[in-house]
């Protein structure tokens, strides 16, 4: 059995671990960050292709104790490099830690460097190259306050980026923090789906995958491919199985809308681009003139926050506005909202049902769920 570690958007560690139990994975554990579980080879191909969730899926290679940079350089120098890769690929080196009892991460990150192509310079004459921007191989070491722990990334590019979406607006939501916040809100395909504030349609597309059985992975490349133990045969059986799980392309119960035409126009692009056109229904139409397209369903949304000059009064009056539309157009729907903006409950006049801290890359976050109950418009 294989030990791994798959990272996630802060906040989601709990909705990861209850997708890769479903996955099959093993002695699953949610820490911060993310999960770690055991399997094989073909489990964390599997995670890679099929998790909405996860960012990374790092295979574990090494665990041991440390006191100084010396006892981690000659650790890593010591491991078997050449049997997962070959010093004509290039490498990055990235580290991590907490409760570290070394001084600088910077100086042990060029350690660890140093150890892997000093490692290959001894045996084979060579020393890879580094790239650190699209590296064949990326290397992780985690530190806490005695153990390191040394990972290759058999992600490649974050797990996030699944290959449809190529045309976006300012800040965009990430694909698997959206993914997540509807597994948070409770909403399962079938269930209709409205974000009135759509952007290039993160939500929808999300939705839209999850409602077709679509793998999240199924139009891009990952970092196990490039490993000297990869297993085509466990590859190709595992993308088989995937390409027989989608249902039909059909026209669901998917909305979405947006005030910027150009918006709208990115949400239908990358709607082609992800072979989905005809879904999902996205058109141009200001927040404060929506209708519920269904009698009940989930409403969720990623406003502006605030952030920009001008901005935050923009919002306060909006709120208010938005709260009664919410409350006289939406009764029976559930409502999901992510913003670092805390005044939003108070100003939009609803009491949230549950506040759950989230990340949206470094900004902290909170989703708030609503319960639009019918006579629930305080006038």
């Amino acid at each position: 059995m294989n030990q791994f570690f798959a990272t996630c958007p802060r906040g989601l560690e709990a909705v990861l671990a209850q997708e890769l139990t479903t996955l099959g994975a093993h002695q699953v554990k949610a820490t911060d960050g993310g999960a770690s579980f055991s399997g094989p080879m073909a489990l964390c191909y599997r995670v890679n292709l099929e998790s909405r969730v996860a960012s990374r899926v790092l295979w574990q290679i090494d665990s041991a104790p440390y006191r100084i940079e010396e006892d981690v350089y000659q650790r890593t120098r010591g491991l078997p490099w050449e049997n997962w890769f070959t010093p004509h690929q290039t490498i990055a080196v990235k580290v991590t830690a907490q409760h570290c009892a070394l001084k600088s991460l910077e100086f042990i990150t060029l350690r660890i460097k140093d150890a892997v192509c000093d490692h290959f310079r001894d045996l084979t004459g060579i020393r890879p190259s580094v790239d650190t921007r699209l590296p064949d191989v990326r290397i992780h070491a985690y530190f806490d306050a005695q153990q390191f722990t040394l990972y290759l990334d058999t992600s490649g590019e974050t797990l996030f980026k699944r290959g449809y979406r190529q045309f976006t607006g300012e800040a965009p939501l990430r694909e698997n923090l959206a993914a997540g916040i509807l597994k948070l809100t409770g909403w399962e395909p079938g269930v209709p789906l409205f974000d009135p504030m759509c952007g290039s349609g993160t939500f929808v597309l999300e939705a839209a995958l999850m409602a077709l059985h679509i793998p999240p992975g199924s139009k891009r490349p990952f970092g196990f491919e490039r490993l000297k133990n990869f297993e085509h045969q466990a590859w190709d059986q595992i993308r088989a199985d995937a390409a027989a799980q989608p249902l039909p392309s059909t026209a669901l119960p998917i909305y979405g809308s947006d005030h910027d035409k150009w918006a709208v126009m990115d949400a239908h692009k990358n709607l082609e681009n992800a072979g989905l056109t005809g879904v999902a229904t996205v058109e141009e139409k200001d927040i404060l003139d929506i209708t519920a397209p269904a009698a009940s369903g989930v409403l969720v949304m990623n406003p502006p926050y605030g952030e920009r000059i001008g901005e935050a009064d923009e919002l306060a009056e909006l709120y208010p506005k938005l709260g009664s539309v919410l409350k006289q157009r939406f009764a029976g729907w559930k409502v999901g909202i992510i913003t670092a903006d805390t005044r939003l409950p108070k100003l939009m006049r609803l009491k949230p049902s549950r506040k759950i801290p989230l990340f949206n890359g470094p900004i902290e976050c909170r989703l708030y769920l609503f319960e639009m109950v019918a006579g629930s418009n305080r006038g």
